[in-house]
């Protein structure tokens, strides 16, 4: 039994005691937990011979950018009264740079086996220290935003918070979480034994019919995703499935799809075949990423309903090149070269049509840090400079939804700049090789020998 007959504590002595406690502390708060005023924001001028401000494709020469706090306050104009001077020469100013398609949590090791060994063994925390590491590579090689379309156990939502909160350094990032696709598909686990590492569902994106798809979506939403990936085809990178055939039924993009809308959550689809990628349009996907296999048919659809390519070249190039050394297994192999050798067409068809293009690498898949490589890729397939310049800047940021803040070099805008040697436009390739590097108004890169 229980005891009742316990003395009961005097309830008014203890209300009397909390209230004078509280009028004690309320009174005390102003002088002793009151932070110190903040101080007045450093004003800092970034000047160089060249600025390409990616509201055109125009270069404009002799320029300032005028930096007070995390925003830009003007572009062109002297220099105010005591502010800090950075005076790179001879160097064009951009906009920092935007990739729509990273995987900023893991890199892809030595060989397929390596790799696949090593998302096993990895614990979660361990593996957000790698993304923290790679995050910040990233950022100081000029890539201030990164949508980030795809990884497992939430670690990209975790290291965004991260982020977010100063805990750690690294670019502005849009997370998906985990991507959604079809059991045995490109998104599904390895064949392992199923005994041995359990299954995928619809809370690690792997899902069967309307219903379960809507769930899968649901969840990533529940946990962080900024935005929600699906693989509407087969994938290079996965040992078991076609690279072209689709993976989801028209059902089942249209729920995800739809979902994701009401949320206010925009769908990129990893596609490589013309056959997916149209019935992933038709579902009102917002982008098609690699696209590898695309017909111009398709791409006039794209056009017509406002869809992006996010080309991905970088990644075509790395896996073709990997597959030629022994990387991958043969079936792996085969993919990476059947795919590396339609895309420069495909490529040239898309901006020949008009369809809008925005910059993205599928970074990780080879180092991270070699992001800007992207840029002459393009050019070398046929994208005028200024046009990719813009494809990884405005235009990325209108894809990634963050165009109010970033993309252009604007008064307002928020202070993420990138400068690189010379003029830009004469050489593409300076956008490898930053020498200063600005996000949210700190530098966070200034090459030695630069003022």
């Amino acid at each position: 039994m229980i005891a009742t007959n316990k003395k009961r504590p005097n309830r008014s002595k203890l209300y009397t005691t909390l209230s004078a406690l509280t009028a004690l502390l309320s009174a005390a708060a102003p002088t002793a937990w009151s932070a110190d005023p903040a101080p007045e924001p450093e004003t800092v001028v970034l000047k160089a011979a060249h600025l390409f401000d990616a509201t055109g494709t125009a270069l404009k020469d002799s320029a300032t950018v005028i930096v007070r706090g995390d925003r830009i306050v003007a572009v062109g104009g002297a220099a105010p009264a005591g502010a800090r001077v950075i005076d790179l020469g001879d160097a064009t100013l951009l906009p920092g740079f935007i990739d729509s398609h990273t995987h900023v949590t893991e890199e892809f090791q030595k060989d397929y086996y390596h790799f696949a060994y090593d998302q096993i063994v990895r614990f979660p925390a361990e593996q957000v220290l790698y993304g923290a590491q790679y995050a910040r590579r990233t950022l100081e090689a000029g890539f201030t935003t990164v949508r980030n379309v795809g990884a497992a156990d939430f670690i990209d939502v975790a290291l965004r918070n991260a982020i977010n909160a100063g805990v750690t350094v690294g670019p502005r990032m849009i997370t998906a979480a985990h991507g959604i696709g079809s059991p045995g598909g490109h998104f599904d686990d390895r064949a392992y034994p199923p005994d041995r590492v359990k299954p995928r569902g619809p809370l690690e994106g792997i899902c069967s019919g309307p219903e379960a798809c809507r769930e899968a979506v649901r969840y990533q939403m529940r946990w962080g995703a900024d935005v929600i990936k699906i693989a509407a085809s087969g994938g290079v990178l996965s040992e078991t499935d076609p690279v072209d055939v689709p993976q989801l039924t028209p059902e089942e993009m249209s729920a995800i799809v739809s979902e994701a809308h009401k949320w206010r959550r925009k769908v990129a689809a990893h596609c490589h075949g013309d056959a997916a990628a149209r019935l992933a349009i038709e579902a009102g996907v917002d982008s098609i990423e690699h696209g590898s296999f695309l017909t111009e048919d398709t791409l006039k659809l794209m056009k017509a309903k406002g869809v992006y390519l996010v080309p991905t070249l970088m990644a075509g190039y790395w896996v073709n090149k990997s597959a030629d050394a022994g990387a991958y297994p043969p079936q792996i192999a085969a993919k990476a070269h059947a795919a590396a050798a339609a895309v420069r067409t495909m490529f040239q068809t898309a901006v020949r049509i008009g369809v809008p293009i925005a910059f993205g690498t599928d970074a990780g898949v080879y180092p991270h840090g070699m992001n800007a490589m992207e840029f002459g890729l393009m050019t070398g397939y046929g994208m005028n400079p200024a046009n990719a310049l813009l494809a990884g800047t405005r235009d990325a940021s209108k894809l990634v939804g963050v165009d109010k803040d970033v993309g252009t070099l604007e008064a307002g805008k928020v202070a993420d700049v990138v400068a690189v040697p010379g003029n830009v436009l004469n050489d593409i390739h300076a956008t490898e090789h930053p020498v200063l590097v600005m996000h949210l108004g700190h530098v966070v890169l200034q090459k030695a020998g630069s003022p």
